[in-house]
């Protein structure tokens, strides 16, 4: 049998971070690089897609894309 290869959940947790701003970035069209700025200006990939991690990655890719835009939207609005 072949050997399976056993990744830490941290770095899957990562890897689902990163597809989360990716997809966010597409539906906003702008850059992966500017995403990520406004989710880690808000707090939120630490304090809403790594904590609920469980939860979001259970949905589609566009529901979670579309939910990131309306989150990131409404916690830049509460940041003002």
């Amino acid at each position: 049998m072949e050997d399976l290869i056993t990744i830490p959940k941290t770095q899957i947790i990562m890897a689902f971070v990163a597809t989360c701003i990716e997809s966010t970035a597409r539906m906003l069209h702008t850059s992966y690089h500017e995403v990520y700025q406004r989710m880690k200006r808000v707090g939120m990939i630490e304090n809403y897609i790594v904590p609920y991690y469980e939860t979001l990655h259970s949905e589609s890719r566009e529901n979670i894309a579309s939910g990131m835009v309306e989150c990131l939207k409404r916690w830049e609005e509460n940041n003002e």
